[in-house]
């Protein structure tokens, strides 16, 4: 198991005002699997992501990556744990401007002081199909080329687990089937753990199985078209 949340909750306001963003969520995810979280906007889905990063704390509950509680972790040491186990892909890419593609990609691994693994971002550079752009700044990049470049600097990381935000939100409909066939080629070939939210039902299906969020429920867990039962929070 490389990702699991233990009764999660994420609660604002008190009384009448108080509204339950995560509501005693529990889910596991399997080490190579791709993930998606789907729902509403106001679901909770986002919420669930910021947690599962370590982005935002819960009320309560916890957050178990690769074997480690991460809201037990001191503030520095949880910062220094998520840069070094979870990369993340966000729907405005995030990119610096001043960098070309492959000082964007290597910038996280050159932060945190550990040697290249040349043969690998190669790999990864190759399969993403940026080698003829290494050398180009995001501003001479299409939107799908820009997405693709965040792809490869989360999976250059060998990240225990990458958490994308909407990364194809700004994507037409074409770039997007494009940059999730890629997304889940790298998962299956470099053996990555991916969860994705997205609102987008046709992109979703690209994964491997599907959770569906519903006023900060999760209310089912769908895997290669099979139902699996959701009880009191818990996938079953």
């Amino acid at each position: 198991m490389i990702l699991e949340t233990k009764e999660l909750r994420k609660y604002y306001g008190t009384g009448e005002n108080e509204v339950r963003a995560l509501d005693n969520v529990n889910i596991s995810v399997q080490k190579g699997e791709f993930v998606t979280i789907v729902g509403t906007s106001g679901s909770g889905k986002s919420t669930l992501l910021h947690m599962l990063g370590g982005l935002d704390s819960p009320t309560s509950g916890d957050v178990i990556v690769d074997g480690k509680e991460i809201f037990n972790l001191k503030d520095e040491e949880r910062t220094i744990f998520r840069r070094r186990k979870i990369g993340f892909i966000f729907q405005s890419y995030n990119l610096v401007p001043i960098l070309n593609v492959y000082e964007n990609i290597t910038l996280p691994i050159e932060l945190d002081g550990k040697k290249l693994d040349e043969a690998y971002i190669h790999e990864v550079v190759e399969t993403l199909g940026l080698t003829s752009k290494l050398w180009q700044r995001p501003n001479q990049l299409s939107g799908g080329q820009q997405q693709r470049v965040a792809i490869a600097r989360a999976l250059a990381t060998k990240s225990a687990i990458i958490l994308a935000d909407e990364p194809t939100g700004n994507l037409d409909s074409k770039t997007s089937l494009d940059v999730m066939g890629l997304l889940r080629v790298s998962c299956e070939k470099f053996n990555q753990t991916m969860v994705m939210i997205t609102h987008n039902e046709e992109i979703a299906q690209m994964a491997h199985r599907i959770i569906r969020v519903e006023d900060g429920k999760i209310v089912s867990s769908n895997d290669l078209n099979k139902e699996h039962k959701v009880v009191g929070g818990d996938i079953l």
